[in-house]
């Protein structure tokens, strides 16, 4: 665990590829105003972690709310109820369809729009031009990315992504700056005006962000930016997904 701001935690969980490859995932704790707490996302939880988590909400009694952000995190989604089953529960339309029998509350998170349950802590962004779940669901490039406002501390799951040394290697290499997803050609809608669309929702997001001072990338690690760092790094990112657009553009207008 890791205690990003007197309002956000960040749990680091493992997350094997093939039995094999341990790529992580993560789970976050945001203290509202009223003291109680919304978790964002589910991981599994060592002991250390569990115990740390309770402590922290008063042995789960503390959280007011679950909110799952990220259409194909969904193994840990019935367990992360069954820590917190008097918490409300919000999920996306995919959720809903794997987890049928959970208590969801309201709207598909995905369609959330100002005002939304959460907006006393959290702005949301949705990234536009692209399937927010493909019909190939190997591929996992679109979620809903989440801002504590308070902290500007920026929760994300695959749409955004952080390079880091595998296993002991991660204490030693360098991270990387923010990426865009790796699938970002195959999530693209094939349809004109995605690939321009897709690009105008990175600028806006820059700008719109621009103060974020972290940003929790679910299966790599935690970026902590400069100043300025968010749309410089956001930016960047995008440049270097400038022949996917391009292409794109080249094939659909």
């Amino acid at each position: 665990m890791a205690k990003l701001s007197d309002r956000v935690w960040n749990f680091r969980g493992k997350h094997r590829i093939a039995g094999v490859l341990d790529v992580g995932t993560q789970m976050s704790l945001v203290r509202r105003g009223d003291g109680r707490f919304v978790v964002v996302d589910g991981c599994a939880l060592d002991a250390v972690q569990h115990a740390e988590l309770m402590s922290l909400t008063g042995n789960g009694a503390q959280v007011a709310a679950v909110v799952h952000v990220h259409p194909f995190h969904t193994l840990h989604v019935e367990a992360t109820q069954r820590l917190f089953p008097q918490a409300t529960l919000y999920g996306t339309a995919r959720h809903r369809e794997r987890a049928p029998a959970l208590p969801w509350s309201g709207p598909a998170v995905e369609t959330w729009s100002e005002g939304h349950p959460l907006a006393d802590v959290f702005d949301l962004s949705v990234p536009d031009g692209v399937d927010f779940v493909c019909p190939d669901e190997r591929v996992h490039v679109a979620s809903v990315l989440v801002r504590e406002r308070a902290s500007r501390i920026v929760h994300v799951d695959d749409t955004l992504n952080v390079l880091a040394g595998p296993g002991a290697l991660r204490h030693l290499l360098p991270v990387s700056g923010l990426r865009m997803h790796p699938m970002l050609s195959r999530a693209l809608r094939p349809q004109a005006g995605a690939a321009a669309a897709y690009a105008a929702w990175a600028r806006a997001l820059a700008v719109r962000w621009a103060d974020t001072r972290i940003v929790c990338a679910a299966h790599s690690a935690v970026r902590v930016l400069p100043e300025g760092g968010f749309a410089r790094e956001v930016e960047a990112a995008l440049g270097k997904v400038s022949r996917t657009l391009e292409r794109h553009r080249q094939r659909y207008g």
